[in-house]
């Protein structure tokens, strides 16, 4: 099936505009309690969300979905993404609901799925609950809902952040502490406004924090992983050892140094991979990555006797790959790193005390361990795209494929459309500079052409 609301992280969009309305929260939560159903127990569901405005209207249809469904809903507030994924396996629940767009702006919001066993859905189990979402917006759906007296209830588990802030501490090494380091944390006035600042002081360290007054619209604003410029000019006002970004949902980190130099989402995975080779920690034979991962990273590992598997975009096909080979540590570019031997999906928070533990261990600054392999040049831009274009179609792909072709085995091109936001992504890759320049260039002019030939 064509798939209309689900893309690569659950659903997106522009709140109250579909597919980001009360309605189809509404239909979700049926058509999801209706799919994870299974036995005569009472069926719960834990629902967290992030800052935005817009939650207040998506938590109560959710809600009411779920509840009609059967289902028993506990509402955990503002907590991260991989927080409700660990509650919803430590309460046992059905499934696990976060309404959050990520890195989006206020005005987007989203809703993604767990599983009782805390990973994200399949595409194939979403296309099932699209299917019954659409029949139920037609009016043609047929789902067997709960009697008057299987109604669900809902609850509110005031602990939640306690719990999820306990478990992320119970991964960091014994003996070690972070007294002595002076931290700044910018939460992007997100869903780790208040457990990421905690969490850092109570394992010793000094904490400074922005990002932390969220007030429904300031979410990602000039802020967290993806704008770094203020975290960058606290670190080097307040002479500080680090800085830790995270982004409204805090499934995602990026790490500053003490110069405010930033290290990114690939340079993360090299230090973790590294040490947890060193210390027989790393099952099979290396890590997942996907296709924006930098070459520079995969002859790193390359140089250490570790392969770099690839996968599409999402941290959700890193996930299932990892799980396929049985592998443990996999993330992307962007920051999503994912350690299944502590959690389901990408954590901030946990990827920032795995590197937090390698730094205690060293003996030198964040700028020293931080960036343990040198990138390839890679440029990346994101084209405005309001209507999806083909990219399979035969005139583009030719020029996409003589490109390729131009950077040879010197590098890589990428051209794909969001799953997120209606953009068309270009990376270009290459050890040659110039080159890099003149194939982004002309991509970009293919790629625009075949736009406006599409809006005519």
């Amino acid at each position: 099936m064509t798939r209309r609301l689900f893309g690569t992280d659950g659903i997106r969009g522009k709140a109250n505009t579909h597919p980001m309305t009360a309605e189809v929260a509404l239909a979700l939560g049926k058509a999801a309690g209706h799919r994870f159903r299974r036995g005569s127990h009472r069926h719960r569901a834990v629902i967290g969300k992030d800052t935005r405005l817009s939650g207040y209207m998506l938590e109560p249809a959710l809600t009411a979905g779920l509840i009609s469904a059967g289902v028993d809903v506990i509402l955990i507030g503002p907590v991260p993404t991989p927080g409700v994924a660990f509650l919803t396996r430590s309460l046992r629940a059905d499934i696990g609901v976060m309404i959050s767009a990520s890195h989006n702006p206020y005005y987007d919001n989203g809703i993604k799925l767990f599983g009782p066993d805390g990973f994200k859905l399949s595409d194939e189990i979403e296309d099932e609950i699209e299917a019954q979402i659409d029949g139920l917006l037609s009016q043609n759906g047929n789902l067997s809902l709960a009697p008057p007296e299987r109604l669900g209830r809902a609850t509110r588990l005031d602990d939640a952040r306690g719990r999820y802030s306990e478990n992320l501490k119970s991964s960091f090494p014994k003996g070690l502490e972070l007294d002595g380091l002076r931290i700044v944390v910018d939460c992007a006035h997100g869903a780790a406004y208040s457990i990421a600042p905690d969490l850092f002081w109570e394992l010793g360290a000094e904490v400074i924090r922005i990002g932390t007054s969220p007030d429904g619209f300031n979410i990602n604003q000039g802020c967290g992983s993806t704008h770094p410029e203020a975290l960058r000019q606290k670190i080097i006002e307040t002479r500080a050892d680090l800085g830790v970004a995270l982004d409204g949902d805090a499934d995602r980190l990026v790490l500053l140094d003490e110069k405010g130099d930033i290290i990114d989402g690939d340079q993360v995975l090299a230090i973790i991979a590294a040490d947890w080779a060193r210390d027989q920690r790393l099952t099979g034979k290396g890590i997942v990555a996907t296709q924006m991962s930098n070459l520079g990273l995969e002859k790193f590992l390359s140089g250490k006797g570790l392969e770099l598997v690839r996968t599409k975009v999402g941290d959700r096909y890193v996930v299932e790959k990892m799980r396929e080979l049985g592998w443990n540590v996999g993330g992307e570019q962007s920051g999503h790193i994912v350690m299944t031997d502590f959690a389901t999906t990408g954590d901030g928070l946990l990827a920032a005390l795995q590197v937090l533990a390698v730094l205690r261990r060293g003996d030198g600054p964040l700028s020293e361990i931080g960036r343990p392999f040198e990138a390839f040049p890679q440029k990346l831009r994101n084209l405005p795209m309001p209507r999806r274009i083909d990219l399979e179609d035969p005139e583009l792909k030719t020029i996409l494929d003589a490109n390729q072709q131009r950077l040879g085995a010197r590098g890589r091109l990428l051209v794909r459309l969001s799953g997120t936001e209606p953009l068309l992504r270009i990376m270009v890759e290459a050890d040659d500079e110039p080159l890099l320049d003149d194939v982004l260039e002309a991509v970009s002019d293919a790629v625009t052409k075949a736009a406006s030939s599409v809006a005519a």
